[in-house]
């Protein structure tokens, strides 16, 4: 295993190499372009994704179908994620990321397409499931390839960027999409034509998508030839113990605890049943929405880089403490008061999106922080697709269930408010670990690199 800049003796690459290997990983080739592209797939993804949920009001008088569906439908399109994550990441290591992530939009995109023709809810919820299935393998494959292409210090700007541009661009299609709901079958067109984008966004990915490799924003090993081969093999058992990480597993608990989520799925049909909006009027929130998510998002990652620096590591702690407040405190006068006005829940979405998108700069760094590079992919699995989505799963089963007795309202003072305030308290726990955990996995790389050199 040698350096790649010299091949000077092993004493005097332990003294150099660190400066240059943090300048490789700052650094590293392609980031931003790899960026661009992941953000363009994934937002394609997410929008086939909740392309049922947009149009559901639609679908629901087309084939006669309740909220309780529309609970069904998105439950088991989240569920399918638990074995499918996790398959999809053990998919990326044995053939590589990127053809990973094209498989995933190739196939995501075949089945959005005939979820278009369905003929009754059966069909749909079958082909709504798969297309789920296929496209969850996305977003945990693109956090890991984007922990490898920004080093720590940037992580949070980029995930704002990559969140921010996604919900941002969402927020536009979104209403597009819906404005298909005034023809004839216009849902269906809707979903052929996100599915033909989304087989689009495939191949931009097997084009210009360039994979850093894993480990290459680690200073620690950025400078390192081979050093791909100094990681462990991934395995059932160092994948499990993820779990004993205790940052991990109250990162997990708290995605158990992310109720805020709910307002994606039910929002829309909220302003449609209980508030008397048509469906492309109430469509019209996602717009600001969106804007708030993105400023979110993108402010959130500069925020996140200013306390990294006055509070190193707990910073990042109290800023994600505070977003799951801000949620709660907009989410209780969002949806608790009555207001005739679109233009008033607009402003409500808007703030509301913006606590939402204060998250991702937060959590995704959080979690890569942890955790060494080689386990990034299982990860973000495990945080994006298996505990987010028990999470979603039964809050939509729950939610489209209690909605008919209780009304939407009141499950949203559950789920977006009460629950959002636990969130917030489990949260502390990580004053204490957090800390300790980043320089675990800091002593970890570090080793690995002492390693290398004296095998030189």
């Amino acid at each position: 295993m040698t350096a790649h800049h010299s091949p000077a003796p092993a004493h005097n690459q332990t003294t150099d190499t660190p400066a240059e290997g943090s300048a490789q990983a700052r650094h590293v080739p392609h980031r931003w372009r790899n960026l661009a592209v992941l953000t363009g797939v994934t937002v394609v993804d997410n929008t086939e994704a909740g392309l049922s949920t947009t149009l559901f009001p639609t679908i629901a008088a087309a084939l006669k179908l309740q909220s309780s569906h529309l609970g069904l439908l998105a439950a088991l399109g989240k569920l399918v994620a638990v074995p499918a994550g996790p398959a999809w990441a053990w998919l990326a290591g044995k053939i590589g990321r990127r053809k990973a992530l094209v498989a995933t939009t190739f196939v995501g995109g075949a089945f959005g397409i005939a979820a278009g023709f369905s003929q009754d809810f059966v069909q749909l919820l079958i082909f709504n499931t798969l297309m789920s299935a296929a496209i969850i393998g996305g977003s945990p494959i693109a956090n890991a390839i984007i922990a490898d292409s920004f080093d720590d210090s940037q992580r949070g700007k980029a995930a704002g960027y990559f969140y921010g541009f996604i919900s941002l661009i969402s927020s536009f299609i979104g209403p597009l999409i819906a404005l298909f709901t005034g023809m004839s079958d216009g849902w269906r067109y809707g979903m052929w034509a996100i599915g033909g984008i989304c087989i689009a966004a495939g191949l931009l990915v097997a084009m210009f998508l360039k994979d850093p490799g894993v480990g290459a924003s680690e200073k620690q090993l950025a400078d390192l030839s081979g050093r791909e081969a100094l990681a462990p093999k991934v395995t059932l058992g160092s994948v499990l113990s993820l779990f004993r990480v205790p940052t991990f597993s109250v990162m997990m608990l708290s995605r158990l605890l992310s109720g805020h989520l709910l307002i994606v799925i039910f929002g829309i049909q909220f302003l449609v049943a209980e508030r008397g909006f048509t469906n492309a009027v109430a469509a019209f929130v996602l717009l600001p929405f969106g804007i708030g998510y993105f400023a979110g998002t993108a402010g959130g990652g500069w925020l996140m880089a200013l306390l990294d620096r006055v509070l190193p590591d707990r910073g990042r702690v109290a800023y994600l403490q505070g977003a799951q407040i801000l949620f709660a405190a907009v989410a209780f006068f969002a949806t608790q008061f009555n207001y005739d006005n679109i233009g008033i829940y607009s402003i409500f979405w808007a703030l509301m999106g913006f606590a939402q998108g204060a998250n991702p700069p937060a959590n995704r760094p959080i979690v890569a922080a942890v955790v060494v590079p080689e386990l990034r992919n299982q990860a973000f699995a495990i945080f994006l697709t298996v505990f987010e989505t028990i999470g979603w799963a039964v809050f939509s089963l729950g939610a489209g269930a209690l909605a008919a007795s209780l009304g939407i309202q009141t499950v949203f003072l559950w789920t977006l408010v009460i629950l959002m305030l636990v969130n917030a308290v489990v949260l502390t726990a990580l004053y204490a670990c957090y800390p300790r955990d980043v320089a675990r996995v800091r002593d970890t790389l570090e080793r690995r690199r002492q390693e290398a050199l004296l095998q030189d």
